[in-house]
Parts: structure tokens; C-alpha cells; sequence
């Protein structure tokens, strides 16, 4: 029978079914919550380690006319994202442990070279149902992180498979921000964004049966923006510390318009009126934290940090009061959950966070010699997928090797050595590719 999901607050916010796992397991420690399980078990993968040799925006160990030994990367974006997302959503009412849970493995599934090497990764994999880091995601939590192994659910006699992390249902839902196959997004067929491969589909019908249709649930809401939040506020400080960024350039009406065309059609619909993107930017230069010099000496980095705060204390409690307003209009700190309620975004925050995306984006990441190495890094992963099709099972990993091996066709065994790819770091991925591609390795 379909499950029913609460559509009004309730004082007991999460119950069986939301605690229940793909396979069913007993805890060996009497004492902790099923969410405080998830967030362990999270927190002690592998595939989280593995982010922190992952690009966030520029690759590790890049430098800059101000080098940063110490830039940011998937892992620690995963970490700021997290400590957003706890406090606002338990703030909200949410389980502040199923929360972190979320943040912390939403990008697990992202491969070497951030998004660009996203986008390469679907290019190899056209063929088998194309890639999308979240729909990896799902697969890497339910799946590939060797942590559990049981029988089918639907053949409990067979040999056990991996189940990967067996989180509860409430925590893989919480990390799914497109609830929908490729091709199934609720408004635009065409979007390349999905969250699920269609062999996968089987944990993900039970992740989501009986939830609201191409809805994502209250925690997965708290998340995204979270994730926006924090990558868009960081993005931008590090583009300061770096020395991309010069803060002067944001009153220049050239250059304003210039960050403008780069927020319509990537971080803001297409019709949105500049108008509204300038008088956002303007609301943020006004602040007294605002950062509007940097000279990277000590107060001047307290600064930058106190503005990093305030931004984010800006974004978070827009967000908590505008959906206090809507879902408990009497202030009665009624807990906000799963399908009980809607994060509310007020426009001129999301307006706001969407111009500190478009200024990362315009004056660190469209420079000339990013794009150089983006280039560089789609043929590394586009003659790797072919070095490894040409050769497997060498070149992949014992794990990769025997799935390989059990897989009966093709298109099977092409899944396999694009899971290999994605589980690499940016570095691994590099050798890797020299190791198959150099003198000697053909």
C-alpha cells in the first residue's frame, strides 16, 4: 500500500517508515537515533574523504595572484554546507542529525574537475543513460560505498549485493534535490538535471513511495539552499582572498552589466529585469560589513569574515522567517518536516544570493586560464573512459573489476567504468590517465 505522508505539522515529525531502511538491520548500539546512524556512517565514507581532492572552483593547488595554500574543495564546501543546513534546519523544527546527514553527502556523487568534469563524464556516458552528479549520488549512498551487503528485497535467497551505506529512507529522500529520471523534470523535459539512473530506480521508488510527485521533501529543500548559501557566500570570499575579485569593480556600470548577463539564464530565469539583480547588489554594497576593500592583512581578512557571517545569518534568517511566516503564522514553534511544509525563499535573497554567484562566476571562473584547464581536464576524462572501454577490466579498481566482470552486456559494463571515473579525485584521475594514455601504456 502507497504511504500516506502528514500533511499538516505533527508533534512527532518523523516516524517508522521515514526511519526504515532498503535492508533491515539491527543497531549495535542501543542509544543513538536512526539519524545520528546516518550521519556517522556518512561522515567515516570514503566517497566523503575522496571530496577533498575534488574541484569546488578551481582545482586544488591552483594559484592565484594571492595564493591560498589551503583553497576550498568539495569536502570542506560539504562541511560549511552541513553547519549552514543543521542550524537552519533545526531552527525550522527538522532533525538537525538528518539535516547534516544531507548536506554532507549531496555532492558525494560529483566526479573529478567539479561540473566540468560533470559534463564531460555525460558525454561518455550517452550511451548508458548519461551522468548527473546527484543521480551518482543516490547510486554511490545506495550502491557503490561498500558498507552493507544483503539479499534482494525482492529475492531474499539470492546472493547478497551492496545496499552501500543503507541510510534510512528519510535521509536518502533529504538528499535528493531532482526527484525524477532523466527526462522527467516536472516543467522541463529537456533539463539536463535528474536524480536517478533507471537501474536504480528500484530503491529510489522506495525512497519515495507514496511522496507528493516531482516534490522534494521539506529537509532536501533546507538543503538546497543551504548549498546555495554556502557556496555562493564562499565562492565569493575566496575569490576576494584570492585576488580575482576586486570589490571596486562592482560600482562600475560596465561592469555591473557584465555580472548581470551572467546571472539571467544561468542563476536567475531568463525574464528577470536587470533592474532587480542591480538593486540587489546595491541593497549588499550598502551594508556597513560589506567588504569593500581587501588588502589581505589580518583585519582586513576579520573583515572578509565578518561579512562571510553576516551573509550567510542573512540568507538563513530570511529564509527561516518568511516559512515561519507561511507554515506557522502563530509563532508557535510548531517542527516543519518532510511533507508538513515548503521552505519559503524570499525573492530579494535568492536575487541576492544569485549575484554573488554571477560575480564568482564572472571574475574567477571565466578566466582565460580556467578555461584552459577545463579544456585539459575534458580530454583527460574523455581519452580515460576510452583508454579504460579499450582495456577493462585493467586499469580499474579490484571493486570496479569484479562488478565489471558480473555485468551481462555492454551498456552494463560502460555504467561500471563510468562509476570508476566518478569515484576518482582530480589528482587520481590525472594518473590514472597518464598511466593508460602515456608512453607505454597502450
Amino acid at each position: 500500500m502507497a504511504r500516506t505522508f502528514r500533511s499538516e505539522p505533527d508533534a512527532v515529525p518523523y516516524d517508522s517508515a521515514d526511519t526504515a531502511r532498503w535492508a533491515v538491520e539491527a543497531d549495535k548500539r542501543p542509544g543513538r537515533t536512526a539519524f545520528q546512524r546516518d550521519r556517522a556512517r556518512v561522515l567515516h565514507s570514503a566517497a566523503l574523504r575522496r571530496l577533498a581532492g575534488k574541484t569546488q572552483v578551481v582545482a586544488p593547488g591552483s594559484r592565484g595572484p594571492a595564493w591560498d595554500p589551503s583553497p576550498r574543495t568539495r569536502l570542506t564546501h560539504s562541511l560549511e554546507c552541513a553547519q549552514v543546513g543543521r542550524e537552519l534546519g533545526a531552527a525550522l523544527g527538522c532533525d538537525p542529525d538528518l539535516v547534516e546527514t544531507a548536506c554532507l553527502s549531496h555532492d558525494m556523487g560529483h566526479p573529478p574537475f567539479g561540473h566540468n568534469g560533470e559534463q564531460a563524464l555525460n558525454e561518455v556516458a550517452a550511451d548508458c543513460g548519461g551522468f548527473e552528479g546527484n543521480a551518482q549520488s543516490l547510486r554511490l549512498l545506495t550502491r557503490i560505498e561498500p558498507k552493507r551487503f544483503a539479499p534482494p528485497p525482492d529475492a531474499p535467497g539470492a546472493p547478497e549485493v551492496s545496499v552501500g551505506l543503507n541510510l534510512t529512507r528519510a535521509a536518502l529522500d533529504a538528499a535528493t534535490k531532482y526527484p525524477w529520471p532523466l527526462g522527467g523534470h516536472p516543467t522541463d523535459p529537456a533539463s539536463p538535471k535528474f536524480g536517478v539512473y533507471e537501474d536504480d530506480r528500484p530503491v529510489f521508488d522506495w525512497v519515495r513511495a507514496g511522496a507528493p510527485a516531482d516534490r522534494t521533501c521539506f529537509e532536501a529543500q533546507v538543503m538546497d539552499w543551504s548549498d546555495d548559501v554556502a557556496y555562493s557566500v564562499h565562492d565569493l570570499e575566496d575569490g576576494l582572498h584570492a585576488g580575482h575579485i576586486d570589490p571596486n569593480v562592482l560600482h562600475s556600470a560596465p561592469e555591473r552589466r557584465d555580472v548581470f548577463d551572467v546571472a539571467v539564464g544561468r542563476y536567475v530565469p531568463a525574464d528577470t529585469d536587470p533592474a532587480e539583480l542591480a538593486a540587489a547588489l546595491d541593497r549588499l554594497l550598502d551594508q556597513d560589513w560589506w567588504p569593500h576593500g581587501y588588502d589581505g592583512s589580518a583585519s582586513s581578512q576579520a573583515g572578509l569574515k565578518d561579512a562571510t557571517s553576516q551573509l550567510i545569518g542573512r540568507f538563513c534568517l530570511a529564509a527561516e522567517h518568511a516559512t515561519r511566516a507561511r507554515w506557522d503564522p502563530g509563532h508557535t514553534g510548531a517542527r516543519l518536516t518532510r511533507y508538513a511544509a515548503q521552505l519559503v525563499v524570499p525573492r530579494e535573497a535568492a536575487l541576492e544570493c544569485a549575484v554573488l554567484k554571477a560575480v564568482a562566476d564572472r571574475y574567477v571562473m571565466q578566466r582565460a586560464e580556467q578555461e584552459r584547464i577545463r579544456a585539459e581536464q575534458r580530454v583527460v576524462v574523455a581519452e580515460l573512459a576510452e583508454a579504460l572501454t579499450r582495456r577493462a577490466p585493467y586499469g580499474l579498481d579490484p571493486q570496479f573489476r569484479a562488478l565489471f566482470d558480473a555485468e551481462p552486456d555492454d551498456r552494463a559494463r560502460k555504467r561500471v567504468i563510468v562509476d570508476q571515473i566518478a569515484s576518482l579525485t582530480d589528482a587520481s584521475a590525472s594518473a590514472l590517465h597518464a598511466r593508460l594514455t602515456g608512453p607505454g601504456g597502450h
